[in-house]
């Protein structure tokens, strides 16, 4: 795998290292790749570490095994993107848009979707450790019997999601929209469910609380839990 560091890349200079060896994976440390158009390139196993990728664009781009380390997001475009296979370490992707993106085996760990668009993924779930989706969209994903931990979806848009036995760990539901999701035989003692309301608790019918979170529910109605 070629190796290339520190330097500022744009379309053009990517196309020269994708012709002086075609089929060859680059590795891509502290390199400067903000706002580059990388739409449709092909990039199938390429790492990108500590890169900066603010505002890129990388829709329909092929990505299949790529693995994003420690790199710098914020409001990367990656609409209907290959990131099937792939690894995203570390980064930060605020607001990054990834509608229709493919990511079927893709393992997320200590990153950042705040705010990110997450709908109409290619994926049956999301493979997914300490990540922060707060605002994030995300309507009709699946995580059905996964182990949610440090999984943070404060204020996040989680309609006809399936939680259907998934235990959550550390995790927040603060203030989540939850219309229409699924939660039957969930684990949601380690999860925070601040700003729930009674009305909301009928959605998670099935689920399991810890007595102190049934108490703070009931609290909302003038009753105590002893």
């Amino acid at each position: 795998m070629r190796q290339i560091e520190g330097q500022e890349l744009d379309r053009a200079a990517l196309d020269a290292l994708i012709a002086a060896a075609p089929g060859v994976p680059a590795h891509l440390i502290d390199c400067d790749l903000t706002a580059a158009e990388m739409g449709g390139m092909a990039l199938e196993g390429w790492v990108f570490e500590r890169c900066a990728l603010r505002g890129a664009r990388l829709d329909g781009a092929r990505l299949s095994g790529a693995r994003f380390q420690s790199c710098r997001a914020g409001g990367l475009s990656a609409v209907g993107a290959d990131l099937s296979r792939g690894r995203i370490l570390g980064c930060d992707l605020s607001n990054a848009v990834l509608r229709r993106a493919d990511l079927a085996d893709c393992r997320i760990e200590r990153t950042k979707l705040s705010g990110a668009d997450l709908t109409d993924l290619r994926t049956l779930e999301l493979d997914m450790e300490e990540v922060v989706l707060a605002y994030a969209r995300l309507p009709g994903l699946s995580f059905r019997r996964l182990r949610l931990i440090r999984i943070d979806l404060s204020e996040a848009d989680i309609r006809k999601c399936d939680f259907r036995e998934a235990v959550f760990v550390d995790s927040s539901l603060r203030n989540a929209f939850r219309e229409g999701a699924r939660f039957d035989g969930a684990d949601l003692r380690g999860a925070d469910l601040s700003g729930l309301t009674l009305a909301d608790a009928r959605g998670l019918r099935g689920a399991i609380i810890a007595r102190e979170q049934a108490a703070d529910l009931l609290g909302e109605l003038g009753l105590r839990v002893i």
